[in-house]
């Protein structure tokens, strides 16, 4: 089975200095993180979304932090790696939804 998704999100890149979430950011995109609300497919996290939220915030995703993708898996481009602040942090792309980011402007 194919994951289209994938191949969705690889035709349409996110603007830049755009709001998107953290799973549509590629590899080298960095920002500022907006909004943590685990909201999106509570039944494919594995936890309850208020669970989700509170593991996330513990890691550090909280607003204002600064962050810088860096890696994306091989298979289904998943997980992510991302620098968050002086840490890394590696997370699965559909737990990625739920935390919104402010891109920084690409210099032209």
């Amino acid at each position: 089975m194919n994951d289209m998704s994938a191949v969705a999100r690889a035709d349409t890149a996110a603007p830049s200095g755009g709001l998107v979430r953290l799973s549509e950011a590629s590899p080298g995109d960095s920002g500022v993180i907006v909004d943590v609300r685990a909201e999106s497919h509570p039944a494919n996290h594995g936890v309850d979304v208020h669970e989700l939220q509170r593991r996330l915030l513990e890691f550090g995703f909280v607003e204002g932090a600064r962050l810088t993708v860096l890696h994306e898996g091989a298979i289904r481009h998943d997980p992510i790696a991302v620098r968050l602040d002086d840490m890394r942090v590696a997370l699965r792309r559909r737990d990625a939804e739920d935390v919104w980011i402010q891109l920084d402007q690409s210099p032209e």
